[in-house]
């Protein structure tokens, strides 16, 4: 194995640019992937060995339950065959409960690297063009969104469907959030609705490169992303649930009994003294009916004062069993590989204190949680409250938890959010080995020059363009169908997008400013509220000004203005629209079969220019889908 062994290490309060920028580099410059083939590769590999491990394990399990049906056997044997071998039954006991112990053990560690081993085979139909392991995230999908509908952001073969990996419906919704720039919970209260156009512009580009950085720093840790995206990939933890689970539990009454130290020590008195006459009983002449009796009042006292409380913890907390294990665990993988490179704090905050707290918080729970598991089985009920006063000490430990840990709790349950997108952008960014990074400045306007700039969807066929765009300028671009006017709009729309996030763009180099996107490309009728194709079309365009309106920086992109009506009426409404709207600080592309509409370059050089996608005529036809200045000659 090429990777360096994860060393523990505690971490502190919640802060997501603190947690990432001490995540550790497991893999060197020189050992990472660099073109799909060598992913592709590294995913076989690991998920050949992981094959390996299962099959090693499953044979172990095979022994042990050999060795269970074999120690049964004996047992047997020595209970009704001869009763001076009870010494031999109760080693046989000991030997079963360990035998026991180390099947469930393994068949967990069975579940767990099959899980991995289904990650990176998941990977592996990723780089094949396959996402459907992957949510798509289609209800997300928004026609009135400013961009993220025409620029396939959510649905089937989306940029979300091809970035996510979260395990939680949070870190789901936190991705989401990122991809159509609305506000995140690390973004402060002065920042407005829509980012990053109307974001302090120093402030939100140091937050570009900042997550720029920790993106990288996650992306090669692939061990610790793999652990967290396996744990929970086939269902994903409901978020909301858990946050609403805790916040009732904040208001349970707990009767006053269950933080008592007197009670504590009442409890502890009773407890010893029912062992001691237990082994009394066994070791001297006293009677058995003691402990019996003493035991049985355990049981009874404990029904009396511990069921309440319980049932109301059961109500809340109780049914979102599996959800608060599974949060437990992902802080659990964070907190264990998360490491320090800097000094500067992680997960949960900044001093040795708050790292105890968060640890703590999650151990507890999990331990009230396995004391729910014991009282699942009524003969396991029994014995755990007879002999250790379980329902006691859960319902106290409950009440310990409830006053010092809930806001540990709900606090960590936002951050694992954050982070769990953070891992999903990390992982595209693995993914991607022949990606750029953007180069993101600070200007009064808008600033996108392009080298090399490609669709990330088309992957290794794509046609790379050179591209810039002059603020408050606007560019015509014409071509034949198919020859790549929507692709190339899309192209520079969705590689903003990634640039916004400090994520990977497809381009040789992008260097772009913080401006507001608007986008009309595939505007449809509602034909349930009476709108028909053209009347979309134009609520559209309305929708658009009042955006740029709104936001001082707007680069527009459009596709086919008023494709909804006849072609003289086409054309002439166009040109109403670019020349009213060119008015505004706004800067256009606009894409169009009326080469008509290029005239306006002619008239006015100052603000348009055009651009085309040439197609060659022969016995077939050839695309070429390079953009070079004028206007298209050929139709098909």
């Amino acid at each position: 194995e090429k990777y360096l062994p994860a060393k523990k290490q505690r971490l502190c309060k919640p802060s997501i640019s603190r947690f990432t920028s001490q995540m550790n580099v497991s893999m060197t410059a020189k050992e990472q992937p660099r073109t799909k083939e060598q992913l592709a590769l590294f995913y076989k590999d690991r998920a050949t060995s992981l094959t390996t491990q299962i099959a090693a394990l499953n044979l172990r399990n095979r022994i042990f339950l050999t060795a269970e049906l074999a120690i049964g056997f004996i047992v047997a044997y020595t209970v009704y065959g001869k009763l001076w071998l009870t010494a031999v039954t109760a080693l046989m006991a000991v030997a079963y409960i360990a035998a026991r112990r180390m099947d469930v053990t393994n068949s967990e560690r069975i579940a767990l690297l099959t899980a991995r081993r289904t990650t990176y085979e998941n990977e592996l139909k990723y780089l094949g063009g396959d996402f459907s392991p992957f949510d798509d995230g289609r209800r997300y999908s928004d026609p009135q969104h400013p961009f993220t509908f025409d620029m396939d952001i959510f649905g089937p073969q989306s940029l979300f469907n091809r970035i996510n990996r979260t395990v939680t419906t949070g870190g789901s919704d936190e991705l989401a959030r990122r991809l159509s720039f609305l506000p995140t919970d690390e973004m402060g209260e002065n920042e407005t609705k829509m980012l990053p156009q109307n974001a302090k512009t120093p402030h939100f580009i140091e937050h570009i490169k900042q997550q720029h950085d920790k993106i990288n720093r996650m992306a090669a840790d692939e061990e610790m992303r793999t652990r967290f995206v396996s744990y929970r990939h086939d269902t994903p933890t409901d978020t909301g649930a858990v946050l609403q689970a805790i916040s009732d539990v904040r208001h349970i009454k707990l009767p006053a009994w269950a933080s008592s130290q007197t009670a504590l020590a009442m409890a502890w008195l009773s407890l010893g003294g029912f062992l001691a006459t237990t082994l009394l009983s066994v070791f001297t002449s006293m009677t058995s009916s003691i402990p019996t009796v003493w035991g049985t009042m355990h049981l009874f006292v404990l029904l009396m004062i511990c069921n309440k409380p319980l049932r109301a913890v059961d109500k809340t907390a109780g049914r979102l069993h599996n959800e608060l294990k599974a949060y437990a665990e992902l802080v659990d993988i964070l907190l264990t590989d998360g490491k320090n490179t800097d000094g500067t704090g992680g997960f949960a905050g900044q001093d040795n204190q708050d790292i105890g707290d968060v640890r703590q918080a999650f151990s507890t729970l999990r331990r009230i949680l396995d004391g729910y598991d014991r009282r699942g089985n009524v003969l396991g009920m029994i014995l755990v409250n007879v002999f250790l006063l379980n329902d006691f000490f859960l319902v106290r430990r409950f009440s310990r938890w409830q006053q010092c840990h809930t806001g540990t709790i709900l606090r960590c349950i936002g951050e694992v959010s954050n982070i769990d997108a953070l891992i999903s952008m990390a992982t595209f960014r693995f993914n991607e080995p022949q990606a750029g990074s953007a180069e993101v400045v600070e200007a009064d306007g808008v600033v996108y020059e392009a080298r090399g700039l490609w669709h990330p969807f088309i992957g290794d066929r794509a046609v790379r363009n050179d591209f810039s765009i002059a603020n408050s300028h606007y560019y015509i671009v014409t071509g034949a169908n198919m020859a790549g006017k929507s692709t190339f709009l899309r192209s520079l729309g969705v590689n903003y997008i990634l640039a916004m996030n400090g994520m990977p763009v497809f381009a040789e180099g992008l260097k772009v400013s913080l401006f507001s996107l608007f986008s009309s490309m595939r505007t449809s009728d509602d034909l349930a509220h009476g709108i028909s194709y053209f009347n979309a079309e134009l609520l559209r365009l309305r929708s658009l000004i009042a955006h740029c309106h709104r936001h001082s920086h707007t680069l527009i992109i459009l596709d086919e203005i008023l494709k909804g009506t006849n072609s003289l009426d086409k054309l002439n409404g166009s040109r109403m629209f670019l020349d009213a709207i060119s008015r505004l600080p706004v800067t256009g592309v606009i894409a169009t079969h009326d080469l008509e509409l290029s005239r306006m370059a002619d008239e006015r050089p100052d603000r348009f220019s055009n651009r085309c996608f040439e197609i060659q005529l022969a016995d077939k036809i050839t695309y070429t889908y390079k953009i070079t200045p004028g206007v298209a000659r050929n139709q098909n």
